[in-house]
């Protein structure tokens, strides 16, 4: 995505973050668009809809929380929210409210960018892909089989939904209620005792040596598919 020049809308209101943001993505390919309030930036994205948006959560006129349930509203464009807060309650809200990702100040420009095209990567492949195909791991979709270096793993209905949806949500960090409604409904969306067993009986399965090769844990908020 970056070498096409995608349009990334940055809404900062601290003057000097917002002008290091610009070169940082700049100079990895992509186009600009920066705004200092919530307001800017909703009529920035709707004069000329950006590819993806990185939001401040603490913003003049409202917080990015807000922006990223308004943006959502009309659009799958992927959201990353920063932020100075480390919360976990504040980081679930701005997941549940649409984001895709969440990044704490202060950051690594380069970790910044490799979320930033994570996210672009998922949303650039199609959603009916039959196959999904990430360093050794292969998951047809059509046929419900996953092989791991050609052999094929055997997994519960369980292990399969969850990977299914990981997979398919790739560079996305979903929260652990997210995962649970999904998977097994809005009256489990507490149960994360359960969702760590069968992310752990998972592992075992496609990770080899147990290393998290492509499912990584953000603590106590959620997991992410790699690749």
């Amino acid at each position: 995505m970056s070498a096409a020049r995608a349009r990334v809308l940055v809404c900062d209101d601290e003057l000097q973050i917002l002008r290091g943001l610009k070169i940082v993505l700049r100079d990895a390919g992509f186009d600009v668009v920066a705004a200092q309030s919530a307001r800017e930036a909703l009529d920035a994205a709707a004069l000329h809809p950006p590819e993806a948006a990185i939001i401040d959560l603490v913003l003049p006129d409202g917080d990015g929380v807000d922006v990223c349930r308004q943006l959502r509203s009309w659009s799958q464009m992927p959201i990353i929210v920063l932020s100075a807060i480390g919360d976990e309650d504040v980081k679930i809200a701005a997941l549940e409210a649409g984001a895709d990702d969440y990044v704490t100040k202060p950051f690594s420009p380069r970790e910044l960018i490799a979320r930033l095209n994570a996210v672009l990567r998922r949303v650039s492949s199609t959603t009916d892909e039959p196959t999904i195909r990430v360093d050794g791991l292969e998951i047809d979709l059509a046929a419900r089989v996953v092989r791991r270096d050609g052999d094929d793993v055997h997994l519960t209905p369980t292990e399969y939904d969850l990977l299914r949806i990981l997979a398919r949500n790739r560079g996305r960090l979903l929260t652990h209620r997210a995962l649970l409604t999904e998977v097994w409904g809005p009256q489990y969306a507490d149960d994360t005792q359960a969702l760590r067993t069968h992310i752990a009986n998972l592992r075992r399965k496609i990770e080899p040596g147990g290393e998290p090769r492509y499912i990584r844990t953000d603590a106590r908020v959620g997991y992410r598919f790699v690749g």
